[in-house]
């Protein structure tokens, strides 16, 4: 796999990216970890959107994604880029706007490239629980999907 281009920290994890010169290819959520500065243009435009975000969750992304997963995938996050910060939408929810299951939409969202910028930390279980979390059910991953949705004031 290719190294990440840089590697920004955030409160309690870091954010790994990785793009070409053209598009980002994807975005992980690290253990903390050093940052790794970015060289390339693209790179430095993703840690300034990023950092931008974490000052205020109601930044609006304007990055160029590559093209990535299946065509259920990509309709699952259209519908998830559409919920704005500090809004939250169930599993439920997403997949009747579809027309599909709310499993199928976990499973979208467990694939998700990109997440922050695609915000798939908007989408939660029944009854406003958490739910999953990039195809986790508890620990390191479902804490960050915890302060995202706190960070964007979502009622969490």
């Amino acid at each position: 796999m290719k190294p990440y281009s840089a590697v920004l920290s955030a409160p309690g994890f870091s954010i790994g990216i990785r793009c070409s010169d053209d598009e980002i290819t994807a975005i992980d959520y690290l253990e903390p970890q050093m940052e790794i500065a970015p060289k390339a243009p693209l790179a430095k435009e993703a840690v300034r959107q990023l950092r931008a975000w974490l000052k205020d969750p109601s930044f609006e992304f304007g990055l160029p994604l590559a093209p990535a997963g299946t065509h259920f995938q990509r309709r699952v996050w259209q519908q998830i880029a559409a919920i704005p910060a500090g809004r939250t939408k169930s599993y439920g929810e997403v997949a009747a706007a579809i027309r599909s299951g709310p499993r199928a939409v976990g499973n979208a969202c467990g694939a998700n490239p990109y997440p922050i910028v695609v915000p798939c930390h908007r989408v939660v279980g029944a009854n406003q629980g958490l739910g999953g979390f990039a195809r986790q059910r508890g620990g390191f991953l479902l804490d960050i999907k915890k302060w995202l949705l706190q960070h964007e004031h979502a009622g969490f």
